[in-house]
């Protein structure tokens, strides 16, 4: 079974092959004697869905980080300053809920995808318009830095044939899973006037911490690309249902997000 430390590409059955159906190409190819409209009794049956390919996660991807910087981009233009917190605040939250939904969810709805793009976007435009108000361009570079991050990666991962290991999937995940947590303490205890240092969030010198957890946390969303591409992979090799795409590009702009947010926190540390 495939796994992945993505939360939305980890649900067991996500890309599970279809079983095989009754006088099926197994090259997928249909010859042309078959007549190409459902019903058809020589018709091969249980095509009409077709597999995942990578050309469809790839333009379910764009279209997604479309919506998201298309979201993002009027949040920034015309939610006004009044209505900052509410909306950084309901948009984070809800998005996180759209997450744990779709990962519970026996199979992908493509509106609940473009719904946590949206709703993401809002969240990416409201945290960007401070950081820019405080760092003139650095919204630019981090966006500038998150792609070519993901772009390197990718290189890497294609033409040095990186292969994902079981041991290297778990001690990722593990990884993954300790840091959440600990932003999770660490912000639980922030309410309560106590910081540990791991997010600074002000303007004055930054602590060493800070920097450090900031660079744990973009190697981490940089080593879990490498875990969704490997996933996504195995998943067109095996033969997932296209449907399946919409779940493989969910999961690449959560992680895709992440860095970007890592990015923006440690490129304002080095900025001050």
């Amino acid at each position: 079974m495939l796994r992945s430390s993505n939360p939305i590409l980890s649900k067991q059955d996500a890309f599970t092959p279809a079983a095989p159906q009754y006088n099926q190409n197994p090259y997928n190819q249909t010859p042309a004697s078959y007549p190409q409209y459902p019903g058809s009794p020589q018709a091969p049956v249980g095509s009409l869905e077709g597999r995942m390919t990578f050309d469809d996660v790839v333009t379910k991807t764009a279209v997604t980080m479309g919506v998201l910087i298309i979201a993002a981009a009027l949040a920034w233009r015309f939610v006004p300053d009044a209505l900052y917190f509410p909306a950084l605040i309901g948009s984070g939250l809800l998005g996180f809920i759209l997450v744990m939904v779709v990962s519970f969810r026996h199979k992908v709805s493509p509106g609940l995808v473009l719904l946590y793009a949206g709703l993401e976007g809002i969240f990416i435009g409201m945290i960007s318009k401070v950081f820019e108000s405080l760092y003139d361009g650095i919204v630019v570079q981090a966006v500038i830095g998150t792609f070519a991050a993901a772009a390197v990666t990718l290189a890497a991962y294609k033409f040095f044939n990186i292969r994902v290991t079981p041991k290297f999937r778990k001690v990722v995940i593990i990884a993954t899973i300790s840091f959440a947590v600990a932003l999770l303490i660490n912000f639980v205890l922030s309410l309560f006037g106590v910081n540990l240092g791991l997010v600074d969030g002000g303007t004055g010198a930054v602590s060493m911490l800070a920097v450090v957890f900031s660079l744990i946390g973009a190697t981490l969303a940089v080593l879990n690309l490498v875990l969704d591409f490997d996933y996504i992979e195995q998943g067109v090799a095996m033969g997932a249902p296209a449907s399946e795409s919409w779940r493989g590009a969910f999961g690449l702009t959560v992680t895709m997000v992440w860095l970007y947010i890592e990015i923006l926190r440690l490129l304002s540390y080095i900025r001050r």
